[in-house]
């Protein structure tokens, strides 16, 4: 075994990818060999606090090797109350390069592995197999956190010369189930499996998904579309799985929901790099929506810091419901008062709400909350049309649903994401019917705020509130059903809310 040493900083070149600074190391070399013989290098070396986000390990992979495996450690020393530890997240870039956007990325498991290979029929999970051609390859590092003292590191690298097999053809899955005409489909647009850092198998997703009445759900893994091949034998009539990634960057997360298969987006960028359009416009051209993650979450680099300008949804409420989600919810409602303001909610200046379980493993539960879409079909096409028009309200389960609608004294109606088009004095009648809340609350909200809290409903969960207004009275009304709170002045947790009804010319 050969062995490099990285000691320090020593021994790097600082490049430019896209707009971000990367550290790139020395290059790791090996010669050819024979037949199933195994050749290995260790390199070690030690990042200090402040290093650049992506650091480099050019690995020259010579021709005749049918299988590349990276196994890697790192220290974890004891820092003082209130600072960040070391965490190292890797990936892997073949011969094509590291640019961003480029064609070259190979896999990523972030910092839920410690070891992965490639080959030209198979890979680990989050990684994608194909040719090991000879080049330039590079392992690619990602340092999250480092610890004041620096964090060393220890990456060895082993090839296996011989015959490669064939790349399997990916098999994707179908982009319609089958529906029930136009109706209200129930899905999970955010969930994690063994293909990123998750512990559910893709089968465990479907069978939970199917098990919580879902509808749809979409493959989210973070910063990897390995996945996308390994869903076709899953879904049937029953379940429409679409396909996505979770672009985990620095400065917030986006989900990619519904994207052509096999698509990857590039997550290596800050929000100062002015590069997040850029990759949202190559969501859109390959099918899908934006829709930015958890946008108030408080673990690193998870809170939003891209703006909105360019989402089709955002996720308000996810996973079990938390004080992150209630801001959320609240900074959701500021950006529809804005759009109010600015003569935006008529067209498509309004942002929709979603609301996802971003599952990971268990206790998580697959479809709490879930987005519940009115869609002309079960489709990827239809389901993202209605997502994208705001056709939908958000419940903690498949045992609570919502009807919701506003209407005016000569025949006038509009549902959830529509306009009621009525002059602002003439009478308007908001309509909830809900069922499966036991002992829930309704509130209506406006773009004055709560002018409507009703009585807890019935312990058969069952109920139906009517409100009376005007256009010039609320531009807006959107409910909320809320569980009875604990204690004091403060609103319960959750069990569901819509997106709003605009009133108005």
């Amino acid at each position: 075994m050969c062995e490099d040493d990285h000691a320090g900083i020593g021994r790097r070149a600082v490049f430019v990818t896209g707009a971000a600074a990367a550290l790139t190391l020395g290059s790791v070399s090996f010669a050819t060999a024979a037949p199933r013989e195994e050749r290995r290098r260790t390199v070690r070396g030690t990042l200090p606090p402040g290093s650049p986000d992506f650091v480099y390990i050019p690995v020259e992979v010579p021709s005749g090797v049918r299988e590349i495996h990276v196994a890697y450690s790192y220290d974890r020393p004891a820092v003082p109350a209130g600072t960040q530890g070391n965490a190292l997240d890797i990936g892997l870039f073949d011969e094509r390069g590291t640019e961003l956007g480029g064609r070259g990325f190979r896999g990523w498991s972030g910092g839920a592995r410690t070891e992965f290979f490639v080959r030209a029929d198979d890979a680990t999970p989050g990684y994608l197999p194909g040719r090991i051609r000879p080049g330039t390859w590079h392992v690619a590092l990602g340092p999250y956190t480092v610890a004041p003292q620096g964090l060393s590191y220890e990456i060895t690298i082993t090839l296996t010369y011989g015959e490669q097999d064939e790349t399997p053809r990916p098999v994707y899955p179908p982009e319609r189930a089958r529906g029930r005409g136009r109706a209200w489909y129930r899905g999970d647009c955010h969930l994690h499996s063994e293909y990123s850092d998750g512990r559910y198998t893709l089968a465990e997703i479907a069978e939970q998904a199917r098990a919580a009445g879902l509808d749809f759900i979409n493959s989210s893994e973070h910063n990897t579309h390995s996945a996308h091949a390994h869903w076709a034998d899953l879904a049937g009539d029953d379940l429409l799985i679409l396909l996505g990634e979770e672009v985990t960057t620095r400065n917030g997360h986006v989900v990619a929901l519904g994207t052509d298969p096999g698509t990857f987006v590039d997550w290596r960028y800050r929000a100062r790099d002015n590069r997040f359009g850029r990759f949202a416009r190559q969501i859109r051209r390959a099918g899908g929506l934006v829709v930015p993650a958890h946008p108030h979450a408080t673990c690193i680099g998870c809170n939003w810091k891209f703006g909105f300008g360019e989402a089709d949804a955002v996720e308000v409420w996810n996973g079990a419901y938390t004080p992150d989600d209630e801001v959320a919810l609240a900074d959701w409602d500021g950006m529809l008062v804005a759009s109010v303001r600015e003569g935006r909610d008529g067209g498509r200046g309004w942002i929709p709400a979603m609301g996802s379980s971003d599952s990971h493993r268990s206790p998580d539960v697959i479809g709490r909350p879930q987005t519940v879409v009115l869609a002309d079909d079960l489709t990827r096409e239809a389901i993202q049309e209605g997502i994208r028009a705001g056709r939908s309200y958000v419940a903690e389960s498949s045992r609570l649903s919502l009807a919701f609608t506003a209407s005016g004294g000569r025949g006038e109606h509009a549902g959830i994401g529509e306009r009621l088009r009525v002059d602002p004095d003439t009478p308007v009648t908001v309509r909830l019917e809900v069922t499966g809340a036991p002992r829930c609350t309704v509130r209506l909200v406006t773009d004055q705020g709560v002018l409507f809290t009703g009585d807890p409903l019935p312990v058969s969960g069952a109920g139906v509130v009517e409100w009376r207004t005007t256009a010039s009275y609320a531009a807006y009304v959107r409910a909320e059903v809320r569980h009875e709170a604990a204690a004091g002045p403060l609103p319960g947790a959750l069990a569901a809310f819509t997106n709003p009804v605009f009133l108005g010319r």
